[in-house]
């Protein structure tokens, strides 16, 4: 099963979680600060590449290739609404899309991304779910794992596995509180 961490510094400190993931042996961490400058953001990058280096883990940067060629990250994952995947794939070594409909999926199959991520699956603050059906129909629609999101708890994951998921992405789930918010 593939996990993901996708970091969310509003939610607590980033490194910390980072660190903890990294020891749990995630997959992926998916570097997802999208208003940080472009120096703290490669900051932020070249900690995490390094804590993650000697490690399973591989490191990828939301929707920026600059900063992931810059701070030697293993790649980049795109939104829907991101950089033309095709144009990616061949500059980075991992590349995942993120889709939000079974269309969109099929479409970004064809630059060949070592997943893709769809949902939310489950209701998150401000977005409504799509469903275990959405969900169920995607995975039989496209041939490239697809990793969940949006609401995942331990709980959830059989569900996702059984819906064809190949495994989930998250945030809460792999955020480490720190008392105080905002801080890397």
């Amino acid at each position: 099963m593939i996990r993901c961490y996708v970091t969310d510094r509003r939610r607590g400190g980033v490194v910390a979680s980072a660190m903890r993931a990294i020891a749990d042996g995630v997959d992926f961490i998916q570097i997802r600060e999208k208003d940080l400058p472009g120096r703290e953001l490669f900051e932020l990058a070249s900690t995490i590449r390094d804590l993650a280096e000697g490690s399973h883990t591989r490191v990828l940067i939301n929707d920026r290739l600059d900063i992931a060629l810059a701070a030697r990250l293993n790649g980049v994952h795109l939104p829907a609404n991101g950089l033309p995947a095709p144009c990616v794939r061949p500059l980075v070594s991992v590349l995942g899309v993120a889709t939000h409909s079974v269309e969109e999926a099929i479409e970004a199959e064809k630059a060949h991304p070592d997943f893709i991520i769809f949902g939310p699956i489950f209701d998150t603050p401000g977005k409504t779910a799509v469903g275990l059906d959405a969900l169920r129909k995607l995975t039989s629609s496209v041939h490239v794992p697809v990793l969940a999101i949006g609401g995942i708890t331990p709980d959830e994951v059989p569900a996702l596995i059984e819906a064809g998921a190949a495994g989930y992405a998250a945030i809460r789930m792999f955020q480490v509180p720190v008392p105080c918010s905002g801080g890397l």
